[in-house]
């Protein structure tokens, strides 16, 4: 096997391709990515058994076909540290790939190709297309909610949910939900719902570059399957069930609050600087168009904004981690959000307004 590829142009597939490899490895081999070239087109593929990710390379010149794996994190910080616009020549050959730019060359050990394991090839159910912009939105607008290491592991995820041609994407870890609808219809047959896990929708994130390409999505009974003109991404799902999130929506608000979303932003901010540190608990004061956010610590310590909005009725006072209502103003968009309230055992419903596609729940604390 023998290529020439500027290092500009490996160094985009490979990076990417590199980071599903995971540094603490069972099996030697996961750490390695696989280097197969056919006629002048290049693929890498990284593994971790969950999830695969294949990168793709238009080689412009002669080549000898193979195959071959080399250690991933060796080879990027190879590349990442040859100077910008230098050729990189590859020849693999007795169990060893030298690595050739101008002065400098590398030997690397490799490892039989035959052994790298693919993720197995399923049969996909439901196939559709969408923009990769579009797709990243609704990564982008949930995923701050996928639980980390709970212990209910369907809440360490995302759930994908395709229902009479709609596509809503869910994430929970149980004290907070976020859910963004795409605004347009996908044209896919039947209703679906999986579950992605959390690894699967970082990665897939990462790989969302060009936000006006398409991205054609395949949903099979245990994959999902990702392709784009550069990569194709594999995941594994998450064998479990969803809560069903449509209970945990507050039925009839009847405390509608409408507020500047960088003011309460900014207000929230500040008020934080003062909470518990463990707990992060603000508490909320709601008058004839006035909110009062308080923070006190341990310390005796007392942080209290005051922020116009736009609310007539009782008065309510509720507790949230502040933390929760931060991340859910760093997504949205817009000048105004919306909150709806009933009491101060029940759950917050925020939004941009009735038309946005995103809607977030917050859970109360008792303070």
């Amino acid at each position: 096997m023998k290529f020439t590829i500027s290092r500009d142009a490996l160094i985009k597939p490979l990076n990417l391709v590199a980071g599903v490899v995971e540094r603490r490895q069972t099996l030697p081999i996961l750490a390695n990515v696989l280097l197969q070239l056919e006629g002048d087109r290049l693929s890498l593929t990284g593994t971790d058994l969950e999830v695969e990710l294949v990168g793709r390379v238009q080689l412009p010149g002669a080549s000898e076909p193979g195959e071959v794996t080399v250690p991933a994190r060796k080879l990027v910080d190879i590349c990442k540290s040859l100077p910008e616009g230098s050729d990189i020549s590859f020849t693999a050959e007795e169990g060893k790939v030298t690595v050739k730019s101008g002065r400098s060359r590398f030997t690397l050990s490799t490892l039989p190709a035959r052994e790298f394991p693919n993720v197995e090839d399923s049969m996909g159910t439901h196939q559709f297309t969408l923009k990769q912009g579009e797709l990243k939105r609704l990564i982008d607008r949930t995923g701050f909610a996928m639980a980390q290491q709970d212990v209910r592991y369907y809440l360490n995820g995302m759930l994908w949910e395709l229902k009479e041609q709609n596509l809503r994407v869910v994430a929970t870890d149980g004290h907070r939900l976020a859910l963004c609808t795409l605004p347009s219809k996908v044209d896919v047959e039947g209703d679906t719902q999986v579950i992605l896990p959390r690894k699967g929708v970082l990665e897939m994130a990462r790989l969302l570059l060009e936000d006006d390409e398409d991205i054609a999505i395949v949903i099979g009974s245990n994959h999902i399957r990702a392709t784009t003109n550069e990569f194709t991404f594999t995941s594994k799902l998450v064998d479990g069930k969803f809560p069903d999130y449509q209970r945990v929506l507050p039925r009839n608000p009847n405390k509608i609050v409408m507020g500047s979303r960088l003011e309460l932003r900014q207000a929230f901010t500040r008020t934080a600087i003062l909470s518990n540190e463990k707990y992060r608990g603000v508490r909320l004061k709601l008058t004839d168009n006035s909110l009062d956010i308080v923070a006190n610590n341990p310390e005796q310590e007392e942080a209290e904004e005051a922020v116009p909005v736009e609310y007539q009725g009782e008065s309510l006072e509720i507790g949230f981690n502040v933390s929760y209502l931060l991340d859910v103003l760093a997504v949205l968009s817009g000048e105004q959000i919306k909150m709806s309230l009933s009491d101060a055992n029940s759950s917050a419903l925020l939004e941009e307004s009735d038309e946005g596609d995103s809607v977030y729940v917050v859970m109360p604390m008792r303070l």
